[in-house]
């Protein structure tokens, strides 16, 4: 074959890739949101306490990356200082241990089609929160089509036949405070140059999380679970529960590292279809036409809001090409014209003598 095509299967390998990128970390979200639905729900596993399974979780994950960075020395650890992880971990951590303890709060009192049908107000709140944190520039377009996904979810939760007051205030208290977080990751962050890959994210966060998560714990649900003697650890499935959220987390860096966090959106819409499907199927979840005919209006606003995303990122790119080519055509130019100068000024003096 010939260079033409060994550039095609390269292509094809990095194609071939992508999607499994995509797959693995749709199959992997997927199951850590049915099983927590399982794990939460009174008529299934029933063991209603959000609280505790994200504890768990979060102790889980605290204890993985702290060997694999401090023990086995497989993942090099981030410089930071006390003061970085005062004032940018701590607060980030605490949102993060809000929108756990929020989202799986809802699978108690939602079904998991209505809580991905709200979770498309994602784009909206990350928007929003960033245009009052002055991280976003206000644009009238964008805002239209924030409020045409707004639109979409309110008729959806119109047509749905699970509809409970207190867990649509829960799901969307999980959607404020995860894009708070969303945010404030590229404030307090991104913006002194630091990066977490999700085994240093987990190893510095996941601590604070559990520390945070302990307050609540001590006065909602420990009292409940003492009484009652309820809680009998089931290594098997809370065990393979967390290693599915564990998984989860290195799934995430996996597809935004070797693609982009513009394609785990579009990912992110793929999968929402496959849970409602799903959830209608499998769980015998009601979705309702009205439901549906709410979320298309909400999905076409998320898939131009990603549009619109990608061109711009398409724009951007062409620009600094452009700036590039400008930037080597003007050292050339000075070049030439330094060269060229030094001759022309002998030719004046030639001239003159």
């Amino acid at each position: 074959m010939g260079k033409g095509g060994t550039l095609s299967e390269s292509v094809i390998k990095k194609i071939v890739l992508s999607y499994s990128y995509v797959a693995i970390w749709i199959f992997l979200s997927f199951t850590v949101i049915v099983y927590n639905k399982y794990i939460l729900d009174k008529k299934m596993y029933n063991w209603p306490y959000p609280i505790s399974l994200t504890m768990i979780h979060m102790s889980f994950c605290s204890a993985l990356a702290f060997l694999l960075i401090k023990v086995f020395k497989l993942v090099e650890p981030v410089s930071m200082s006390r003061d970085t992880y005062l004032r940018s971990v701590v607060p980030i951590g605490a949102l993060y241990s809000l929108s756990l303890w929020l989202s799986n709060s809802a699978y108690i009192y939602l079904s998991v089609s209505f809580i991905q049908m709200l979770k498309a107000l994602m784009p909206v709140a990350v928007y929003s929160i960033g245009v009052l944190l002055k991280k976003e520039g206000f644009k009238s377009d964008t805002m239209t089509n924030m409020l045409s996904i707004s639109f979409g979810v309110a008729i959806a939760a119109y047509g749905e036949a699970r509809f409970d007051v207190f867990g649509v205030i829960l799901q969307l208290g999980a959607v404020a405070f995860e894009a708070t977080r969303l945010v404030l990751i590229q404030i307090l962050l991104t913006s002194k140059g630091i990066t977490l890959n999700p085994i240093t994210s987990l190893y510095y966060v996941a601590p604070c999380c559990l520390a945070f998560l302990f307050v609540p714990w001590i006065y909602v649900e420990f009292p409940v679970l003492r009484d009652t003697s309820s809680f009998h650890f089931d290594y098997a499935i809370f065990g393979s529960n967390s290693l599915c959220a564990f998984a989860l987390n290195l799934a995430v860096f996996l597809l935004v590292g070797k693609t982009s966090a513009l394609t785990m959106n579009v990912a992110g819409v793929v999968k929402d279809w496959l849970l409602i499907a799903f959830s209608w199927s499998v769980i015998k979840d009601t979705v309702t036409p009205i439901n549906l005919f709410g979320y298309g209006i909400a999905f076409l606003g998320v898939a131009y809001y990603n549009h619109a995303k990608l061109q711009a990122l398409k724009a951007n790119e062409a620009q600094k090409k452009v700036q590039q080519a400008d930037e080597e055509s003007g050292r050339l130019l000075e070049e030439k014209g330094g060269g060229g100068g030094d001759g022309g000024e002998g030719k004046k003096n030639e001239s003159e003598n």
